[in-house]
């Protein structure tokens, strides 16, 4: 798949570059299948289709293997490398329209994809035992509904009677973008073509927000992350096994102050690697650790007692059972870990970029990944697993022409309270990346663009669809993309610094590094902005009453007061968990909107329930109590999208949001006139 080069400043052709997720490896470790993502007809939506990638970096090119209409996702293999898919497409041979996401075959040997399982919630996510070939779904299903008739009956009904509403009788009660209700998520085993076994029941919160689940290769044992209430409202996954044969579930981790989550089991069906996360409290943040239990004693290791570095959900075993291949966040990068069991060491196997989808071949000869940087978007290689070596393969994009070039830089943070001529107790080196535009130089210096990330537990060390550096450049922006404390990738006593102090280390850590990039010769320190989304949109905020030194900010799903974000926000529990009332009070943005002097573009989507639109309202509207004048006019601008959620993901959105963002840097950075997009004015 190839795209024409018409550059990073045409918005209509980012929109049109293809977007890939997810590597499903076959049984023969020759095929890798992948998702990828284009604009639609009707340019409202990405739709993605599966492609087919050679293992072979000498093989042949990627080819496309589905031609839906509607998105394809969640590609499994079978044994006999048959490929299941997920898919909302119509059913050639149903008069049905609309029909929810249905488990769908594509033949090994050639042939039309065809369903393979349909259920009248739809199908959620499917799982396939390596050896066995046992399939298990997770489906949709109303609280009260005992067999799959009576669940259709029921969802008529409902239908029929216009009926939406939802009953919430315990909490929290939705998530992110998706209000929970009535129905949740229950496992079933296929047991043949069209045909499941429900073996679980209503499971009330118990898979969720999503399915976290694994399958033993004999297809006898699903092992499962299980959602357990505690008092207040809170959520804490143990580990359950349930038999696939009669749905008998018995507990095999359940430890209070302990989540276990992302289980993957070893090759011989005898071992499951897990990450177990420490419940965070408002004096000590969680901290997450890769254990292995074996399910015949109930023995739980850790697999590298004071490894500190948080691994990710990208976790697969070596076939012989013997190591564990681990993706992490480090130093700004996010590289392949390798640890060997026996004697419970570590070691970091890949250099530079972000590693994803890990997938191993079943002899262990290739690991298979996707790869990105800051600098190029995902795409397939394969890993030596014993050097590291990486080698790309003929993936279904080209590589890209960038509008300029990106560098690493670091600065130190010499604490704020310092008498003169003390020696610095505990100064850091904060680091991160620097994109500059071309043509940047000392006679042509930059204005600077700072970029905080989201989380707060992240680090800028792949490449972002939704928050892209080069689009900036192509217009002339340098880029700071920062890691401040309670930035992940850097060890628990930094993530530590900035623990329920939001407003401490994280704003110190940003303005020092700031002032160091402000330094440079191809800087223009007088023509600088701050920009931030989630946890970044709170910092932003938090930046506009501390300081006047950008000439712009824009927040993004930001934060403004902890007290009501803690109520309104899906997660409340967890806020409760992290910050005490006393640290509230003290890190909250709100308390400083009267020192609020420089403009600001607020932007919100109206369906997140992560970061409620309540925020930025409220922001706009204090400030529009502080600053409106008697024509009813203000430097402040608030943009909010009814039809998104804590990001803006439709692609006519997110070009409008491009669009309003550089029409709003144009004027407070470069003195150019206010202009609005033309679909806003």
């Amino acid at each position: 798949m190839n795209s024409p080069e018409r550059g990073f400043g045409d918005l209509d052709h980012y929109l049109e570059l293809p977007r890939l997720s997810g590597l499903a490896l076959s049984p023969d470790g020759q095929r890798l299948i992948t998702a990828v993502s284009v604009l639609g007809a009707q340019r409202t939506t990405f739709v993605s289709s599966l492609w087919e990638i050679s293992a072979d970096p000498e093989g042949p090119e990627a080819t496309r293997l589905t031609w839906g209409s509607d998105s394809e996702s969640g590609a499994r293999f079978r044994p006999d490398g048959d490929l299941l898919f997920v898919s909302s497409r119509p059913d050639p041979d149903d008069d049905e329209e609309e029909r929810p996401p249905s488990l769908w075959l594509l033949p090994a040997r050639g042939g039309e994809a065809r369903p393979f399982v349909t259920r009248p919630g739809g199908v959620s996510s499917a799982v396939v035992a390596a050896d066995a070939g046992t399939v298990v779904l997770t489906s949709p299903t109303l609280p009260s509904s005992t067999t799959t008739g009576d669940d259709e009956r029921r969802r008529k009904a409902r239908k029929e009677s216009k009926v939406v509403a939802t009953l919430h009788e315990s909490a929290p009660f939705r998530w992110w973008d998706d209000f929970w209700g009535p129905e949740t998520d229950r496992l079933y085993a296929v047991t043949g073509e069209g045909s499941t076994r429900d073996l679980t029941g209503h499971t009330g919160p118990a898979l969720r927000p999503g399915p976290d689940y694994a399958v033993t290769p004999d297809g006898t044992t699903v092992i499962a992350s299980w959602q357990k209430h505690t008092t207040g409202g809170q959520l804490r996954p143990t580990l359950v096994a349930i038999d696939v044969a009669t749905g008998e579930r018995r507990t095999l981790l359940d430890t209070p102050g302990t989540e276990f989550i992302n289980p993957v089991i070893s090759a011989d069906g005898t071992k499951v690697a897990l990450i177990a996360e420490q419940t965070p409290t408002p004096d000590e943040p969680g901290h997450l650790r890769l254990v292995v239990l074996h399910l015949a004693t109930g023995e739980t290791r850790e697999a590298s007692p004071g490894w500190d570095r948080w691994p990710s959900g990208s976790v697969v075993w070596t076939p012989d059972g013997e190591a564990l291949l681990v993706a992490a966040d480090d130093q700004g990068h996010s590289p392949v870990f390798r640890f060997d069991l026996d004697d419970r060491s570590v070691r970091r196997l890949t250099s530079s970029g972000a590693f994803t989808d890990l997938a191993i071949s079943r002899d262990g000869a290739a690991l298979f990944a996707l790869h990105s940087t800051v600098g190029s978007p995902p795409a397939p290689v394969r890993i030596d697993p014993q050097t590291g070596e990486v080698t790309p393969l003929r993936g279904p994009a080209a590589p890209l022409t960038l509008p300029g070039t990106v560098t690493e830089i670091e600065t130190m943070v010499v604490p704020p309270d310092l008498r003169p001529g003390e020696v610095p107790p505990a100064s850091v080196t904060v680091r991160g990346w620097l994109v500059l535009p071309e043509g940047a130089g000392p006679e042509n210096p930059a204005p600077l663009l700072l970029w905080i990330h989201g989380g707060p537990a992240g680090s800028w060390n792949a490449w972002s669809w939704r928050w892209n550096p080069w689009l900036a450049a192509a217009r002339g922006y340098a880029v700071l993309l920062p890691d401040p404390a309670l930035s992940t990738g850097y060890g628990q006593d930094w993530f530590r610094r900035g623990w329920s102090g939001w407003g401490g280390a994280p704003y110190t850590d940003l303005i020092a590094i700031t002032d160091a990039i402000e330094a440079r010769p191809d800087i223009d320190a007088d023509r600088t902005a701050a920009m931030g989304a989630s946890f970044g949109g709170y910092m932003a905020n938090w930046i506009a009453g501390h300081t006047d030194r950008f000439r712009g900010i824009v927040s993004h799903a930001g934060i403004w007061d902890l007290e009501t974000f803690r109520l309104t926000t899906d997660a409340g529990f967890f806020w409760r968990q992290v910050m005490s009332s006393p640290n509230r009070a003290a890190n909250t943005a709100s308390a400083h909107a009267e020192k609020i002097s420089t403009p600001m573009l607020i932007t919100h989507g109206d369906k997140d329930y992560r970061a409620p639109v309540s925020e930025s309202l409220a922001l706009f509207a204090r400030l529009a109590e502080l600053n409106v004048d008697a024509e009813g006019t203000m430097a402040h601008r608030l943009l909010v999208f009814p039809d998104e959620n804590h990001w803006i993901l439709k692609p006519q959105n997110a070009r409008l949001w491009y669009s309003t963002v550089f029409a709003f840097l144009a004027h407070t950075v470069l003195d150019e006139p206010w202009q609005a997009p033309d679909l806003l004015r």
